[in-house]
């Protein structure tokens, strides 16, 4: 879709504060400068999701690129009923099932009907307490171990812990977003718990905001590669 240019009007500035409105609203025509804010501010939350389903970076670099492909072909239909991170994730959830459901045609995603373990709410897990300078430090260090062990989980059960504890997601929105009850977002989610406590309470001294960073030259390369692939979309900055 081309856009066309008005050169008397004023050069929109966009940053940091720009609000989540006028960034849609500029991404609507096709403004580069907003698009890239846009991927910029999307990232980390959609690769974590991607990664939490499929089973390495390369195959959940790719959902991330094909959400952003179908939520800026589809941008004109964002109403702004709800945040544009739930849009963008409902998106990236769907693709990232399609994706398995051709690996696995015989499969149904995320169909688990598991029973609710009161105990799976007291259940404690590392993460919430303040790090000093020497725990940083052990993040750090541990930081691809610990990622290789969040792979090691079922990917239905992996979805739920990194949207809990890498994005913070409240139950609720989990639920909604993966389309299933509360009760099955805390059972899967005590479950994962369980099978990762043995393995890290004793070693990790920080918390899981760490996993599957995306950001620095990995989000900028992504950006590029959006703007590339969207070129009859956007309109470069004037």
């Amino acid at each position: 879709m081309k856009i066309s240019v008005d050169s008397l009007s004023p050069k929109p500035t966009i940053g940091l504060q720009t609000s989540e409105y006028e960034l849609v609203r500029l991404a609507k025509q096709g403004h580069e400068t907003a698009v890239r804010e846009v991927i910029r501010r999307l990232n980390p939350r959609l690769f974590r999701i991607a990664r939490g389903i499929m089973d390495n970076d390369a195959e959940a670099e790719e959902i991330v690129q094909e959400t952003y492909l179908i939520a800026f072909s589809r941008i004109a239909e964002f109403r702004g009923d709800a945040k544009l991170s739930t849009w963008a994730t409902k998106i990236a959830l769907n693709a990232a099932r399609m994706r398995l459901r051709k690996r696995h045609p015989t499969e149904e995603y995320d169909s688990v009907s598991e029973e609710f373990h009161q105990e799976a709410s007291v259940i404690a897990f590392p993460g919430s307490r303040q790090r000093s300078p020497e725990d940083e430090h052990g993040v750090a260090q541990f930081r691809e171990w610990l990622e290789a062990s969040v792979s090691e989980l079922p990917s239905h059960l992996r979805v739920v812990f990194v949207l809990r504890e890498a994005e913070g997601m409240a139950l609720a929105d989990i639920a909604l977003d993966l389309g299933i009850t509360v009760m099955t977002v805390k059972t899967r989610l005590f479950r994962a718990r369980r099978y990762l406590k043995s393995l890290l309470e004793s070693r990790i001294q920080g918390g899981f905001e760490t996993v599957y960073p995306f950001d620095g030259a990995r989000c900028a390369h992504m950006a590029d590669s959006v703007v590339e692939l969207l070129a009859d979309f956007i309109r470069p900055p004037s």
